[in-house]
């Protein structure tokens, strides 16, 4: 079990569904859609009716060529919704981002977990930041260039590292989730073989979350532009259960919500 907020998960037997809300005018996906606080809150608020378990809120666009922002344009577009949200709702709230002082502001507005796309080795003070707040975390695997061809070596490799950076600072150990960050540092065989072999990733001992929601390894995979992508995504949601993720980040919250209890309902109902 993993307590994030006020809501306790079953690390083992569920797979539960982190909701994606960029509010950012640039994401790969939905960029612009909801940078404005009144079209965040609504799109929440669609998100919650339709099954979502967590909302991962995001002020930078991370997608491959991505225009770096400064923290406190940063914290200017993610503070206001965290506070609103936590107005509104009771559900737990993840901040997408890998720069402890916009950590630092996002959990003093009410975040409840910082989901770090660099596993804690692009800011030397975030790893800190999350210890002494006991804040939950996802860190997920990544590198600045693409590595060799021995990708799950290297994978387990770089996130016992993330792991052991986790460790010193004192992050608890009930309180950290890893993510194989697919498309991340990687190519397109890659990111397919990172999925394939999920299982390797179980010997940490840690929750699991899998985040490939309309990203380019489905693209490439079905020659489809990012509106078109969600057959694909649904086709990874049900590895992700088989495979026995804790969480999924996605934007389609109903189909992905029927695609895993139809899974989990195929698995483990007698």
């Amino acid at each position: 079990m993993m307590k994030i907020g006020s809501k306790v998960f079953d690390t083992y037997n569920k797979t539960y569904i982190m909701g994606i809300l960029n509010v950012t005018p640039d994401s790969f996906s939905d960029g612009g859609k909801y940078n404005t606080i009144d079209a965040a809150l609504r799109h929440a608020d669609k998100m919650l009716e339709e099954g979502a378990d967590i909302l991962d809120i995001g002020g930078e666009s991370t997608r491959p060529g991505h225009e770096q922002i400064s923290e406190e344009e940063e914290i200017k577009r993610v503070v206001p919704v965290i506070l609103e949200v936590k107005k509104r709702w009771d559900i737990p709230i993840s901040l997408d981002t890998y720069k402890s002082k916009v950590a630092k502001a996002g959990i003093e507005a009410g975040a409840d977990l910082i989901n770090d796309i660099w596993g804690l080795k692009y800011d030397e003070n975030m790893a800190r930041v999350i210890a002494e707040n006991k804040t939950a975390c996802c860190l997920a695997h990544n590198r600045k260039e693409i590595g060799s061809q021995k990708l799950m070596r290297d994978m387990v490799k770089d996130l016992g590292e993330t792991i052991r950076l986790a460790e010193e600072a004192g992050i608890e150990e009930e309180k950290i989730i890893l993510d194989p960050g697919i498309g991340f540092g990687k190519t397109y065989e890659m990111n397919l073989e990172a999925i394939r072999s999920l299982e390797v990733l179980h010997n940490f001992g840690y929750p699991l979350l899998l985040g490939t929601s309309r990203k380019s390894v489905i693209g490439n995979t079905l020659d489809l532009p990012v509106e078109e992508r969600l057959e694909g995504t649904l086709a990874t949601t049900v590895i992700a259960v088989m495979k026995r993720c804790t969480f999924v980040r996605v934007h389609d919250i109903l189909q992905n919500k029927r695609v895993i209890q139809m899974t989990e309902g195929i698995l483990y109902k007698k």
